[in-house]
């Protein structure tokens, strides 16, 4: 017997109520009476025999049944950090995996200023890949913004897919990475275009209309090129403690998209925006600093008179943009964890740059430093 599920049409309805009349009508389906116990058995079994896409659309597609069926499958599909898999797009705001490197890749379109992050199928550099994210770059007479969206059709700052931005100074030599939603409760919200003030109280002018700053890039200058090698930079990831690189430490977790994308992604639809409890931010104890990223240092090599890094094949291009960033020790210690390759980016074609990152940084964090690099920065090299 084939499961039918709900017609795509449904799927993207964004209406409550046109939700709420599918699962009235699904919950009179033999396969939402269900038992409970069956049920979850299913899916875990359905979940686990399927470990990449395009199989795991089957496991989207279960959780686009009904809201008993969503909300099961919410609790059996794990974060990337447990799991090392992509699946929901809620996804791409979570910490990636400890142990390994998640491997994707970014395809360039210099025409039209866009930016497209897959998920590697394969071990191949070129494979169709599974898309993540888009972004595309906006020129201002002081700046230049990037602005990131879950749909490749849609990149705009009043969409409902819209979850950040990077905007960089007029040098291109300084980035501050832009969230939608909000990391934690005691964040404050960057002033911007987008907000109003009335009376005392800052009010939204559409959703999501949210600019919490979770990241700030900066760029060595090398006017009188006094230094020789790659171009180096220096991450401060504001919402991430230091601790989170240490076994046991953890990082922020998000488990809700903003509102305007759940309305545009039913699967995650919820009255308020949640976090995960046990994780605290760095702003609950005063005495811990921010987790600070800095490039890993590369060997001269003097048959090939150049400067190399271990990229373990996956660079084949040599190109000034590539990098691979470790944690900082930051005057203290340096230990194992600061060895670990936290994101490596680099060239493997004309417009095809591959890009690898792990815990404690998520997707969209590691899509928005690689953005940083495709600035021209000739005071930084």
């Amino acid at each position: 017997m084939k499961l039918r599920l709900r017609s795509p049409k449904v799927v993207q309805d964004s209406s409550v109520a046109g939700e709420a009349e599918v699962d009235e009508r699904s919950s009179q389906s033999c396969w939402a009476n269900m038992p409970s116990e069956l049920l979850r058995e299913v899916l875990i079994r359905i979940e686990e025999s399927e470990y990449k896409w395009p199989s795991r659309k089957n496991v989207v597609a279960c959780a686009g049944v009904c809201r008993g069926w969503r909300e099961i499958m919410k609790e059996v599909v794990k974060t990337p950090q447990v799991s090392g898999r992509i699946t929901f797009p809620i996804s791409v705001k979570q910490p990636g995996p400890r142990d390994t490197l998640l491997q994707c890749f970014i395809k360039r379109n210099q025409s039209s200023q866009t930016y497209h992050l897959y998920l590697s199928l394969s071990q191949a550099l070129a494979d169709d890949g599974k898309f993540l994210l888009a972004a595309r770059r906006c020129r201002r007479p002081t700046c230049t913004d990037y602005i990131v969206s879950l749909n490749t059709d849609d990149m705009s700052k009043g969409s409902k897919t819209y979850i950040g931005k990077l905007r960089s100074n007029f040098l291109g030599t300084k980035f501050v990475v832009y969230d939608a939603l909000l990391p934690h409760a005691g964040n404050r919200m960057a002033k911007s275009r987008s907000t109003r003030l009335v009376g005392t109280k800052q009010v939204s002018a559409r959703i999501p209309p949210g600019n919490y700053p979770v990241a700030h890039i900066s760029y060595e200058l090398n006017v009188l090129g006094a230094r020789r090698g790659p171009r180096r930079m220096h991450c401060v990831m504001d919402q991430i403690p230091a601790s989170s690189i240490k076994p046991g430490g953890v990082a922020p977790t998000q488990i809700d998209l903003p509102t305007g994308s759940a309305d545009y992604f039913p699967l995650f639809r919820s009255k308020s925006s949640k976090f995960e409890k046990s994780v605290s931010s760095p702003s609950d104890d005063p005495t811990e600093g921010s987790l600070v990223l800095r490039n890993k240092a590369p060997r001269w090599h003097e048959q090939l008179q150049c400067w190399c890094l271990n990229f373990h094949g996956r660079v084949t291009v040599a190109s000034v943009k590539n990098f691979q960033l470790v944690a900082s020790p930051e005057n203290g210690q340096p230990g194992p964890e600061h060895e670990k390759v936290i994101l490596q980016f680099g060239k493997v074609g004309k417009d095809v740059f591959t890009m690898d990152y792990r815990y404690p940084i998520s997707a969209f964090q590691a899509f928005a430093i690689c953005l940083s690099s495709f600035d021209t920065k000739i005071a930084c090299e």
